[in-house]
């Protein structure tokens, strides 16, 4: 079973536990010797998933976007030495290349997928490629009858949401649920490079999970750095989703809003840590019994007391350590006597009292 299968079937209390997904996208650039230093980096970081972008210059564009030559990125906006279709071609990923990808991912212990934009990609996926999951774009979520043949696969689904209003959203899920899938993982997505702090409305993770209760809700990050992708652990997400990169300022589309190896470590390591400190919503008390009993207090005595001695109020206070008789109790003393002479400041035990 994989990692990710298993992050579909935790129970609410589990989701905060994340999975990681290193997105390579097409930041290898298409060279297979860059892609294959990603995905060792990715596994040495922590993460639990490399995962590519799956489309030639023939199945994500039209011709008349080639034709208006309008580029996506900064890097290539404006340019003469490139054109749009030479430069998605170049960036593209072979399925042989992918399959050399996963070989190597399978024999370092790292979880390896991919995003397909079109059903022969989707069929490659999962008929010879094998991938644990398949992740839907933001830009194909409503794109239903593409949604409708990925669920037919019967293969989990990790989905993201920007771009999308909420009826979107809700129309994409029935859909997979429709052609019998209901192996979903919705994520909160802002398709923002990068967005800004206020864009980002982590919040609208409740707004997921209150709508679809029966599925995990995971994030999909574009932010710069890690606070956000931590921070978003405490929403309870199951999931997470940052692109990757070895060097921000390598030539590409994605690679200056990419983590770079250290982030991801971080990442990977904090995110973690914030899940396991959210523990349980049950209150228990964690400290032993000694400790308990050195930090609380005990009633003693505020004067030297003899026996057969009446206590009143004023011969009661409240000190550490707790091995004595607790504050709480202290009206049961008040007008008792003692039993024998009673020191000052000592605490006060039960056999001491008429």
């Amino acid at each position: 079973m994989s990692k990710v299968q298993l992050t579909i079937e935790r129970t609410v209390e589990d989701f905060s536990t994340p999975y990681i997904i290193a997105e390579l996208g097409s930041n290898h650039n298409g060279d297979m010797s860059l892609a294959r230093q990603l995905i060792l980096a990715a596994k040495e970081a922590g993460a639990d998933c490399v995962k590519f972008q799956s489309w030639s210059k023939d199945s994500i564009f039209s011709r008349k976007t080639y034709e208006d030559n309008y580029f996506i990125a900064d890097d290539y906006r404006n340019r003469t030495d490139f054109t749009l279709e030479s430069i998605v071609d170049a960036y593209s990923i072979s399925e042989d290349e992918l399959l050399q990808m996963k070989k190597l991912a399978d024999e370092i212990g790292i979880d390896c997928t991919s995003t397909p934009f079109s059903k022969k990609e989707v069929d490659f996926l999962v008929d010879v490629l094998k991938a644990p999951f398949i992740k839907i774009a933001s830009m194909d979520l409503n794109n239903y009858p593409f949604l409708e043949y990925v669920a037919r696969k019967g293969k989990p689904m990790v989905i993201s949401t920007g771009l999308s209003e909420l009826y979107e959203i809700d129309k994409a899920i029935r859909t997979i649920e429709r052609a019998g899938n209901n192996q979903i993982v919705i994520l909160h997505c802002i398709s923002i490079y990068p967005p800004k702090d206020e864009q980002v409305n982590l919040n609208n993770i409740d707004t997921l999970r209150i709508m679809y209760p029966d599925y995990p809700i995971g994030f999909s990050d574009h932010t710069l750095g890690t606070s956000i992708p931590i921070s978003s652990v405490v929403k309870g997400v199951c999931l997470i989703e940052k692109h990757f990169t070895l060097d921000k300022n390598m030539a590409g589309w994605d690679h200056k809003v990419s983590a770079n190896p250290e982030e991801l470590r971080t990442m990977c390591i904090e995110t973690k840590r914030v899940a396991a400190a959210l523990g349980s919503t049950r209150i228990q008390v964690q400290e032993k019994p000694d400790r308990i009993e050195s930090f609380r207090r005990s009633i003693v005595t505020t004067r030297t007391i003899k026996a057969g001695e009446t206590i009143e109020r004023e011969d009661l206070d409240f000190k550490r350590p707790a091995s004595g008789i607790a504050p709480e109790y202290y009206e049961m003393l008040i007008g008792r006597k003692a039993k024998v002479d009673l020191e000052f400041d000592k605490p006060f035990t039960k056999d001491q009292l008429i």
